[in-house]
């Protein structure tokens, strides 16, 4: 991981001084609500439906064991509201006819609290911190380097990363010093302090595509030219939204030292050029696809001048890289046993155990060191939203961290924690005691896997809630068999059109609408991220009208029959959702959900 140095250190502590002057001058009347909110704003603290919202960055998603415990003191100790707080909220909920009240008492149910959530882009969010102890919370991450810098706002936000950066057997070159190398360059960045909308950049360094990068900004793949030269293909312009887009290549091969000055020529012209008459058309996906070729060679013009007239100012030298490089070498990993003889009763005991071969199939993952192994935390079960950790889970996420993973976790794109440093001999270990925590749970990539942004519960933006549908169809599918079965699949799940729960790239797609002034729920399939079980980045198709809440585990249901109806055995293995889909198209499918949400009605 990345070792803060003395300058990091007190940068981040004095921003966290600085919040604290600001927020003190709120709450005394001295700074209004409108100038109080983008000093807010710039330090990750949004006003959410209910109560005020923080967003910390997990940078590239590594995270250490003493920043898992700080997360887990700040869910136990400050993701709690004030009893004015939950009052204010219930009232609001039930103003709004989400709650029913039988007998006249009111019973509001949906508002847990002492958690942290872990979100798509590798950040960590927090819904009930009362906005006095923000900068008390502010100070605490500071002292374990974190911060909300970056999460929020029309600015470069949070770089991410493939999850197995470093550590992955088809891995090209090791994307973490580049994440690094631009978080530094564009950490408050003056020129782009302001952009038209908020941007967001990912980097992926393997052969498969982990990151989603044809979804973002700017993604960056790092590759090999023929002269086996390192360097990066640059897209430009994708993202979801109301009008979803993947990125443009815009440069086959970049040199690698050549990264910032490029990234900021393109983000340039953006500035100079994208909208802000309309927030729905800020984004730079709009002008990459009005411009086309315009843009990018507006873009090779800046980046010329940048080099040949500036003289090229941000290229990032071998002894910069070098220097943030040796954050990121391997650590000397050892199996963690002391007694052999418990050892063994251990790996006895869990091979003895076939949920044990399935968490090794599905939890499992190979490394490029043969020794050494990672293994994904599986924070999808029932009872608990997609992602979310409790302070108990928090810390026991630590005590693993340190007990089998040379004290690193990281948060992946799908609202999990990796342990990316294993000892192939400590995985019996591991798997007896993530069971007991209820985090082994063999279900990674399958069904119950499934993405889901916070939604209506809690997002003011949202125009239905995610949580309930996640909850009903994770219900519905509790046979480990049956999703094995169903084999791979990606089911997102966002609350509104903006897309936090990435339901474009879903293979099931899963969007609250708003209709009539209540919630309806629209379904898209064959969405892709980029992925190996996926292929190219796709956005899914809408297969009819909206469905009712109640309406959507039945139509899920009824795509997945279909699925199996339809699919064929390739090379002894069943035909994953995805491929079947494309092989056979979306008719099928289509009549199927569409017969689900008549046969709902009519039981109705």
């Amino acid at each position: 991981m990345y070792q803060y140095t003395e300058f990091d250190k007190a940068f981040v502590r004095a921003r966290a001084a600085q919040y604290r002057d600001q927020l003190e001058r709120h709450l005394a009347g001295q700074l209004g609500a409108d100038e109080f909110r983008p000093l807010r704003l710039q330090n990750g603290w949004y006003v959410q439906r209910y109560a005020p919202m923080l967003r910390v960055a997990v940078p590239y998603g590594e995270i250490s064991s003493a920043q898992l415990r700080a997360l887990a003191t700040i869910a136990r100790d400050y993701d709690q509201p004030t009893p004015e707080l939950l009052r204010e909220a219930q009232e609001k909920q039930l103003a709004l006819g989400e709650v029913p009240v039988p007998g006249g008492t009111p019973v509001v149910t949906r508002f847990k609290t002492g958690y942290g959530h872990f979100t798509t882009r590798t950040n960590v969010q927090f819904n009930w911190i009362p906005l006095d102890k923000s900068a008390d919370v502010m100070e605490l991450l500071a002292s374990v380097n974190m911060h909300g810098i970056q999460t929020s706002g029309n600015a470069i936000r949070n770089i991410t990363a493939d999850e197995l950066a470093g550590i992955a057997p088809d891995e090209i070159a090791d994307p973490r010093p580049f994440a690094e190398i631009l978080r530094q360059w564009s950490t408050l960045h003056p020129e782009f302090a302001f952009l038209p909308r908020k941007f967001k950049i990912a980097l992926n360094g393997a052969l498969e595509d982990r990151a989603a990068t044809g979804w973002y900004d700017i993604g960056l793949q790092l590759l090999r030219n023929e002269a086996g030269e390192l360097g990066f293909r640059v897209q430009v312009g994708g993202g979801m939204g109301r009008t979803p887009i993947i990125g443009s290549v815009v440069r086959e091969f970049l040199p690698w030292d050549q990264l910032l000055n490029y990234v900021e020529a393109a983000i340039r012209v953006y500035n100079q050029y994208g909208r802000r008459d309309n927030a729905w058309k800020a984004r730079i996906k709009i002008l990459v696809k009005a411009e086309g070729q315009r843009y990018i060679d507006q873009v090779e013009a800046e980046y010329r001048r940048i080099v040949e007239v500036d003289g090229a100012p941000h290229t990032i030298t071998q002894a910069e890289f070098d220097r943030v490089a040796v954050s990121f070498v391997a650590p000397r990993v050892q199996p963690s046993r002391k007694d052999a003889r418990v050892h063994e009763i251990l790996r006895a005991d869990a091979e003895a155990d076939p949920l044990y071969d399935r968490w090794l199939q599905r939890n499992v993952h190979e490394h490029r060191d043969p020794q050494l192994r990672a293994v994904t935390l599986s924070f999808k079960r029932l009872g608990q939203a997609p992602g979310d950790a409790d302070a108990a889970q928090l810390d026991a996420a630590a005590e693993l961290a340190d007990r089998y993973s040379a004290g690193e976790a990281r948060v992946t794109h799908e609202q999990n924690l990796l342990l990316p440093w294993v000892h192939q001999d400590d995985l019996p270990e591991l798997w007896a005691a993530a069971r007991k925590l209820g985090l082994a749970k063999p279900n990674i990539g399958l069904l119950t896997d499934m993405i889901a942004c916070p939604g209506g519960d809690f997002c003011s933006l949202a125009n239905a809630r995610s949580l309930p549908i996640a909850e009903a169809i994770t219900q519905r599918y509790q046979d480990l068999d049956e999703l094995y079965d169903i084999g791979e699949i990606d089911l997102h799940i966002s609350g509104c059109i903006n897309s936090c729960g990435h339901h474009h790239s879903g293979h099931i797609g899963i969007l609250g609408v708003d209709k009539d002034g209540k919630e309806w729920y629209q379904v898209t399939l064959g969405g892709a991220d980029g992925s190996h079980l996926s292929g190219p980045a796709t956005p899914g198709k809408v297969v009819g009208p909206s469905f009712s809440a109640a309406e959507v585990p039945e139509v899920v249901e009824a795509v997945l029959e279909a699925y199996r109806r339809q699919r064929v055995s390739v090379d002894g293995k069943a035909e994953t959702f995805i491929a079947t889909l494309r092989r056979v198209g979306l008719e099928p499918f289509k009549a199927a959900a569409n017969a689900a949400r008549f046969t709902e009605r009519e039981a109705a």
